[in-house]
């Protein structure tokens, strides 16, 4: 059994989970997460827990906000009037919408606030500002 190492492509079972024990993700009721160790394609500290565990080996860290999705920021809510959004959308809080930005990249955001004139977009990741427990399990080393 080959031990994972930087530059392996490993495939991995993981649940994330909250500081109040919500899980937000699990790859455990569907095919493994895949990624090469050190192309950075997942968070750091997340994918260098995997180095050193053996196909099967379970392990769990926590990753703070900081080194995570980063803090949550004021200057990335933004506040649109209604009558700029599309006339066939019909805004809801949590609602997920797409905005592009000027270099024409498409950018996530959550409905956060309905006003009378108004909606409040959230450009920040769902996960800002959140500290994150994951446990994890190597299925295989690709390489």
């Amino acid at each position: 059994m080959a031990q994972a190492r930087q530059g392996d492509t490993v495939r991995i079972h993981y649940t994330g989970k909250l500081d109040d024990g919500t899980v937000f993700d699990s790859s455990f009721e569907r095919e493994p997460l895949q990624f090469t160790i050190g192309d950075e394609k997942v968070i750091e500290d997340f994918e260098q827990a995997a180095i050193g565990l053996n196909p099967g080996e379970l392990k769990s860290i926590r990753i703070p906000a900081d080194r995570a999705y980063g803090p949550h920021r004021e200057e990335l809510l933004i506040e649109v009037e209604t009558e700029r959004l599309p006339s066939h959308l019909t805004p809801f809080v949590g609602q997920l919408l797409q905005l592009r930005d000027e270099d024409g990249e498409v950018v996530p955001v959550t409905v956060t606030d309905i006003g009378e004139s108004s909606v409040t977009l959230d450009a920040n990741h769902p996960l800002a500002g959140q500290d994150l427990s994951f446990d994890i399990q190597l299925v295989e080393v690709l390489q």
